[in-house]
């Protein structure tokens, strides 16, 4: 008889979106985005980062400076970009996009330009701004469905 107690596809696609975060080098906020097709195969995965070529510690992480360049503002790719431009596919038409904060707009137009039809977001921590209330507008609009992560509940133990 088989296990009953098994995570569900969206806690496992969650789970690898949370983990990438972890590879973020930003002091103040990870993200994390796994790209999923329709067969449950994972297509890409990305996180928060400088461009490739951008060495890490010669560019500003700070949130705040005197200038918008001593920020990480104008330099940073999201997660969501990143695992679109990173696909090992080039088609990502009717995947689903596992992401730890809720897309901004302009991630929302990268999601919507490349094809991807939902969104499972973990947080929306700024669901208050501008930039996500025009996400909602863009992927209502384009028809992209949008979703809140629902974790079970169940504690998941690894077992080696």
């Amino acid at each position: 008889m088989k296990r009953s107690d098994y995570i569900s596809w969206d806690e496992y696609f969650m789970g690898i979106a949370i983990l990438s975060a972890q590879r973020s080098k930003d002091n103040s906020t990870q993200v994390g985005a796994c790209i999923v097709n329709n067969e449950h195969k994972i297509v890409s995965v990305g996180y928060n980062g400088m461009p490739t070529g951008c060495s890490d510690d010669d560019m500003p992480w700070e949130r705040e400076g005197d200038s918008s360049l001593d920020t990480k503002y104008p330099f940073v790719c999201h997660a969501e970009l990143n695992a679109i431009l990173n696909s090992n596919i080039g088609n990502l038409s009717g995947c689903t996009v596992y992401v730890t904060l809720f897309p901004c707009n302009e991630c929302a137009k990268a999601i919507i330009q490349s094809g991807i039809k939902r969104v499972v977001y973990y947080s929306n921590k700024y669901a208050d701004t501008e930039s996500v209330k025009a996400s909602y507008i863009l992927f209502k609009k384009c028809g992209v469905a949008v979703d809140e992560y629902q974790p079970s509940g169940k504690d998941i133990v690894l077992s080696v």
